[in-house]
């Protein structure tokens, strides 16, 4: 159980944390959200101990491994499965004694651990992972150098998965994963044998891979149960019922102000009007909670052109004389919502860049309508913005002739206010770069856009933003994404990159994801032999049955404790003001009959097993 009590945390005097608590019950997978900005790479930090509480404690059993990303692997000669195994450093360390040691009990200690850990298939798990996360059965061989900074994160990322800490804590681990890795990777965590905490603005992973929700809003801390849409659900109801809280209040206060008003001056009033004083002075205001500043892009609408807008006949697209794609016969008209589907390195992007003119075809043809503006925007293209301008200085160097407040009311329009206009681009977040990439690439009012994963560093706000801006647009749009829910709103059109080939993928995004995860499923706990069972007398197996049953009953009244907890906090007047003490309460009860149920599941299952195993030899 990780426990987070009372904590608080500055940053050059701006508190992002004051007087916080959770308990994050253990074996639970819980996604950490909240805007840009409020803390919760540092909430990591502080739990890894690499910064220093102002106040507060944070906990965990004794010896409970942290694991995390914290840096991408350093490109050496290493192969990528040799650089993951290594992270077990449990494992290594043990095969390293085994070589060296000679005294016969240490051998014998040695290797009933590495038969424990099952350290003799390591290699097929590593492997496994890699390739979960995009690599090739001959790339997992190949070493790290070979790949660029991107692919290293992958590699990183597998080695933490790999080592299995006690709290794994992932910070936008999708950031560099395509829409297979992505999945893999929910279905993956989904499974994982420990804690998660996941900081994730992919609203399809925290719905599907986490049970709960750790919000980080206002400098506090508040663990709801269930995945987001239902965090969205509890918090939309909270502020609703705060907001007629404080209606009703303020008609109140306004009814007592009047009286006050009325009769202040008249003697046979004054005194009730004293009295009504006090009680407006007695009355602590209920506060709705500030809406932040709602995230915007206004895309520019382009005239209409002509149908096809662009066309290919037998084209075939590549580098240095190699195809990558051929038989290219693709049609797209302005009015065109396409996903691009396919593991990476099947050729996504480059069919991306041959569209957007940055490749030329190899053979066939390609035709297009003479008065095509084309919009690219590539994750890459945020990291060659010029660091040392500021927005305002790209958006001038883009549109001499405008004015500036042309200038500054288009960076308005995708969320860049007055201060980030004038900040440096180095010193911007990752979403205001996102930000003004998508606004550069989108200023020549393209009718087709070409859009490969612009959802990196964008929060869940910004997300629901680009996809509204999207539906309105009236151009085409080419899309390359691991959001499964940017995805299912935007596109109605789905092409497979596969095999050198483009071809309609005729069924839906779940159709595909379910087809990804049938093909290779997640390898997630060390598996062991099991132990042959011996004949079990009739005695035995009346024993077992009583336990199954007994373990049974047990799940069955937490389970209905859960339920009657779950209830308790799904009622939106717990989330009031007067309330977080009481709130905080049932919290911790709910987490403690969590881990009740987690060990009475276990139980359960391991009676249920002894049982079958036993019934099998009679």
């Amino acid at each position: 159980m990780l426990k987070l009590e009372d904590i608080s945390y500055s940053v050059e005097g701006r508190p992002l944390l004051e007087h916080a608590s959770a308990v994050i019950p253990t074996g639970h997978k819980v996604g950490v959200v909240g805007r840009n900005g409020t803390g919760k790479t540092t909430l990591f930090r502080l739990i890894r101990g690499e910064l220093t509480l102002d106040t507060g404690a944070i906990s965990l059993p004794r010896g409970a491994r942290v694991g995390g990303v914290a840096q991408e692997v350093p490109g050496n000669d290493v192969s990528l499965l040799n650089t993951v195994l290594a992270a077990d450093t449990e494992r290594a360390t043990l095969l390293a004694e085994a070589d060296t040691a000679s005294d016969a009990g240490r051998i014998a200690e040695i290797q009933t651990r590495l038969a424990d850990i099952d350290a003799w298939s390591a290699e097929a798990r590593g492997s496994a992972i890699l390739r979960g996360l995009g690599f090739t059965a001959e790339e997992v061989h190949q070493p790290c150098s070979a790949f660029s900074g991107g692919w290293r994160m992958r590699v990183a990322l597998a080695g933490v998965l790999f080592s299995q800490p006690d709290l794994l804590l992932l910070d936008e681990p999708t950031n560099y994963l395509d829409l297979e890795g992505a999945l893999w990777l929910e279905a993956y965590l989904a499974k994982y044998p420990h804690t998660v905490l996941i900081v994730s603005h992919d609203r399809g992973l925290l719905n599907r891979a986490v049970g709960s929700i750790l919000h980080l809003n206002d400098r506090k801390l508040t663990y709801y149960t269930g995945p987001y849409d239902q965090f969205a659900r509890q918090r939309a109801e909270a502020r609703a019922v705060q907001a007629a809280a404080a209606a009703k209040q303020a008609a109140r206060k306004a009814h007592l102000q009047s009286f006050v008003d009325r009769f202040r001056a008249k003697a046979t009033k004054a005194k009730q009007a004293q009295s009504r004083v006090k009680m407006l002075e007695k009355m602590e205001t209920i506060r709705v909670p500030e809406d932040a500043a709602r995230t915007v892009f206004t895309f520019p609408e382009p005239d209409e052109l002509s149908p096809p807008i662009l066309a290919t006949e037998s084209a075939s697209v590549g580098y240095d004389n190699a195809a990558v794609l051929g038989k290219l016969d693709l049609r797209i008209d302005q009015d065109d919502r396409i996903a691009l589907l396919g593991r990476n390195g099947e050729g996504k992007s480059t069919l991306s860049k041959l569209f957007a003119g940055r490749l030329e075809t190899m053979g066939g043809r390609l035709t297009k309508s003479s008065k095509l503006r084309v919009g690219y925007f590539a994750q890459h293209q945020v990291d060659e913005l010029r660091v040392e301008e500021t927005p305002l200085q790209h958006l001038t160097r883009a549109r001499p002739d405008e004015q500036q407040s042309k200038l500054r009311a288009r960076l308005a329009g995708f969320g860049l206010m007055a201060a980030q206009a004038e900040t440096e681009v180095g010193r911007l977040s990752g979403g205001q770069k996102a930000r003004l990439s998508l606004l550069l690439a989108t200023l020549d009012a393209p009718h087709l856009l070409i859009l490969d994963e612009p959802t990196n560093h964008l929060d869940i706000e910004s997300r629901e933003a680009l996809v509204e801006a999207l539906t309105a647009y009236s151009g085409a749009v080419i899309l390359v994404s691991h959001d499964m829910h940017l995805l299912s709103l935007i596109a109605d059109r789905l092409w497979l990159v596969k095999d050198g080939r483009v071809k309609p993928y005729e069924d839906d995004l779940e159709a595909y994801r379910r087809m990804l995860l049938s093909v290779e499923k997640p390898v997630t706990q060390k598996s062991k032999p099991a132990p042959k069972p011996k004949r079990a007398s009739r005695d035995e197996l009346l024993a077992l049955r009583a336990e199954v049953r007994k373990c049974e009953e047990r799940v069955a009244k937490i389970t209905e404790m859960q339920d009657k907890l779950s209830a308790k906090l799904a009622d939106p007047a717990l989330y009031e003001d007067d309330k977080i003490g009481e709130l905080e309460t049932w919290n911790r009860k709910y987490a403690e009959v969590m881990e009740g149920l987690d060990r009475a599941e276990a139980l359960w299952v391991a009676a249920a097993e002894q049982l079958e195993a036993a019934e099998a030899q009679v």
